[in-house]
């Protein structure tokens, strides 16, 4: 009987109703698709990185986790020390340059070492560089551009004629000839990372010791690729969970407020409601019950509505932009599940307590 008048109360004001599940559904789609951009972005790198095909990662001190971030501070003249170390077997100067529009990473490389870290470059069309102005790109890029080989783009502000289309996955989806890139950003002469391949990843750790031993490299970041990539997470990023945490207390506050209008609206306006209901007999806790299970009601409606609104949005945003990586995880969905719930629950409670502390007489007699 209670969930029936539930449903008849909330049907009595549709569009009131429709306007509060649509708060809490922006709710949850805000929190799931911003930790789907945000975790998206991290994961993208991660795959990025685990398929250049290299054992070890030498950067310089202090180097950022994400890359694009430390510009290109280490010698070249660096690799030629590298390659002569026991188990290396291949040493790839890679410039990691940060572009705005859009907001991607471009490699800057030496095409033979680079090529040499498996796998290798498999050309879906056109071929290697020929010229300083040409430019590697990925499939999922030429497909979402609808560009092919001998057209023209912009990179860094700067026109470059597309040479080769290989498959996604081996770092970045746009390569330039690392002289090229050491000119466009004024770093000729120096790389952002060297690549090292191994004659055996078992020999990962007495590289890195005879790397760190070499006078002058003691101050370099020398790590696994294991190691970085365990390393990527949001902990170790500053300004990560503090960027998602406030999206989702702002997320929160909007549908805080709207379940405390849309509910405190309900309660004056069904003054002479409670009132017959409480001269019947009714207790203030089946006042409270009313209202709170109507704001749970419109709260898990709130909640469906935005689930399914972050699962079109997140693949819509994928067909049209496959390089748009988006992450999703049930967890994120569980935890925006119980935040929008406490959150209706929260903004629901002081109504429910004010309509329960009616007087009957004088809610009766309410015009």
């Amino acid at each position: 009987m209670m969930n029936k008048m539930v449903v008849a109360n909330l049907t009595h004001r549709p569009i009131r109703s429709v306007i509060t599940m649509s708060a809490v559904a922006l709710e949850v789609a805000m929190i799931l698709l911003v930790v789907a951009v945000f975790y998206g972005y991290l994961t993208g790198s991660k795959e990025s990185q685990t398929g250049v095909g290299a054992d070890v990662m030498v950067m310089p001190p202090s180097s950022a986790l994400l890359p694009g971030l430390q510009g290109a501070p280490i010698p070249v003249k660096v690799g030629d020390i590298l390659r002569k170390m026991p188990h290396v077997t291949d040493v790839a100067p890679v410039i990691w340059a940060f572009s705005q529009k859009p907001l991607e990473i471009i490699y800057g490389i030496d095409l033979a070492s680079y090529d040499a870290l498996p796998p290798k470059f498999v050309y879906l069309s056109g071929g290697p560089f020929q010229s300083p102005n040409d430019v590697i790109v990925d499939d999922y890029y030429a497909r979402m551009n609808r560009r092919k080989v001998g057209d023209l783009i912009d990179v860094l502000n700067h026109s470059f004629r597309i040479c080769g289309i290989v498959p996604h996955g081996k770092g970045g989806r746009k390569f330039l000839p690392l002289a090229t890139m050491q000119d466009l950003i004024g770093a000729e002469g120096r790389t952002s990372v060297f690549y090292l391949k191994l004659d055996d990843p078992s020999n990962i750790e007495a590289v890195t010791n005879e790397i760190k031993a070499r006078p002058g490299m003691e101050q370099y970041s020398v790590r696994s690729m294991a190691e970085y990539l365990s390393m990527m997470n949001p902990d170790n990023l500053p300004g990560f969970n503090v960027a998602i945490e406030i999206v989702i207390g702002i997320a929160v506050i909007v549908g805080f407020l709207v379940i405390f209008q849309s509910m405190y609206t309900a309660v004056m306006e069904r003054t002479r409601e409670i009132g017959i209901l409480k001269s019947l007999g009714a207790s203030k806790l089946y006042i409270v019950n009313v209202i709170l299970r109507e704001s749970l009601l419109l709260a898990i409606v709130g909640i469906l509505a935005g689930i399914i609104i972050s699962m079109v949005t997140r693949k819509v945003i994928m067909d049209i932009r496959p390089i748009q990586r988006l992450y999703w995880s049930n967890m994120w969905v569980l935890r925006a599940t119980a935040i929008a719930i406490l959150g209706a629950l929260a903004g629901a409670l002081y109504p429910a307590f004010k309509a329960a502390q009616r007087d009957p007489i004088d809610a009766l007699a309410y015009e």
